[in-house]
């Protein structure tokens, strides 16, 4: 299985570089993660261009209103979306500031919130890394995860 994330806008915070350089490099010993970025803007345009690229794919929208998944529930989905044959992609959705437009939100298979917080898309994007290489550490039975 492949993760794509695509995110609108190129992170400027070096914490957020840091953290995002960090948690890829990690993950290069699990599940093949492409991260992808695009060009920032309002969200009916944002939207638009991350529904382009994730075509094909399983498209779960990480926005407030989504549902809150402990780690736990995470993996259970991992676990499930392999048994899948036929999902091949999973791609997850960042979008704009203003976040993402209705149409991007009903046409996605999943809407995930991490927080019940509003992030700032930098740090989403590093939490986000974060629980993907969490989810695999403990499926690999890593003590990472404790």
């Amino acid at each position: 299985m492949t993760w794509k994330i695509l995110a609108a806008g190129k992170p400027a915070l070096a914490y957020a570089k840091s953290g995002i350089a960090e948690y890829l490099k990690r993950l290069t010993r699990g599940p093949a993660v492409e991260l992808i970025h695009v060009k920032d803007g309002d969200s009916a345009t944002v939207s638009a261009e991350l529904l382009a690229r994730s075509q094909n794919s399983f498209r779960i929208a990480l926005d407030e209103r989504g549902s809150a998944w402990s780690t736990t529930q995470l993996v259970e989905k991992i676990n499930q979306w392999e048994m899948n044959p036929s999902l091949k992609t999973i791609s997850l959705l960042i979008g704009a500031s203003d976040g993402h437009a209705e149409e991007l939100r009903n046409e996605c298979d999943a809407i995930w919130a991490l927080s019940p917080l509003t992030l700032q898309h930098e740090l989403a994007l590093v939490v986000l890394l974060e629980q993907l290489y969490r989810a695999y550490s403990i499926k690999r039975g890593s003590p990472y995860h404790r």
